[in-house]
C-alpha cells in the first residue's frame, strides 16, 4: 500500500475513533458539560484567531501600486526604456 494511502487510512481510523470517543464523552460521561464548554471555547477561539490573523495581514500588508503606475512601467518596458528604480 502506498504511503499516501496509509496516511489516509490512519486519518480515517483516527477520526472515526475520535468521533466515537467524543460522542461517548458528551452523552455518557459525567464531564459532559465540561467537554461541551471546552469544545465551544476551542471552536470560537479558532474562528476568532483566524479572523485576527486576516485582520493583521490586512493591516500590515502595504497597498498595491496604482494601476496607472503599472501601465506606465509596462509602456516604458515595451518601448525599450529602463524603468525607474526607487
Amino acid at each position: 500500500m502506498p504511503r499516501d494511502q496509509q496516511i489516509g487510512l490512519a486519518l480515517l481510523i483516527g477520526c472515526v475513533v475520535g468521533i466515537i470517543l467524543y460522542g461517548w464523552l458528551v452523552i455518557f460521561s459525567p464531564w459532559a458539560m465540561l467537554v461541551l464548554q471546552i469544545t465551544a471555547f476551542a471552536a470560537v477561539a479558532t474562528i476568532l484567531g483566524v479572523l485576527a490573523w486576516i485582520g493583521y495581514t490586512l493591516a500590515t500588508t502595504p497597498p498595491p501600486k496604482p494601476l496607472e503606475e503599472i501601465e506606465k512601467e509596462l509602456a516604458k518596458e515595451a518601448s525599450g526604456a529602463k524603468p525607474e528604480e526607487k
